[in-house]
């Protein structure tokens, strides 16, 4: 299992939510609002975003990674992939995750 981190304006947040969780690219999405503060072309800019946590099998990152690219308003959208450590975890819900985050 894999935790995938994007940020997107709140206004896409939840279209990019629901969209990979409908083609069962991510089994769930959590969207945490947030003010993302970082240095774009050269300027300084603070904006208002979402935070998502998507949870996806680990076979099924690349293909998740190529959707958000492709459903994403960004021209360079943030996607970091953190491992899970599936000992320390819950293994009902890791199992969860990959039953419903198949679609690879």
């Amino acid at each position: 299992m894999r935790v995938v981190l994007t940020s997107a304006p709140a206004a896409d947040a939840e279209r990019i939510s629901r969209t990979i969780v409908e083609e069962q690219l991510a089994a769930c999405v959590q969207c945490q609002a947030v003010t993302s503060l970082y240095r774009w072309k050269g300027e300084v800019v603070a904006e208002p975003e979402s935070v998502l946590w998507i949870k996806v099998s680990a076979i099924g990152v690349s293909a998740l990674t190529e959707r958000i690219q492709a459903l994403h308003p960004y021209e360079l959208p943030e996607i970091i992939v953190l491992p899970v450590d599936a000992e320390l975890s819950s293994s009902a819900y890791i199992e969860w995750v990959q039953k419903n985050s198949s679609a690879s």
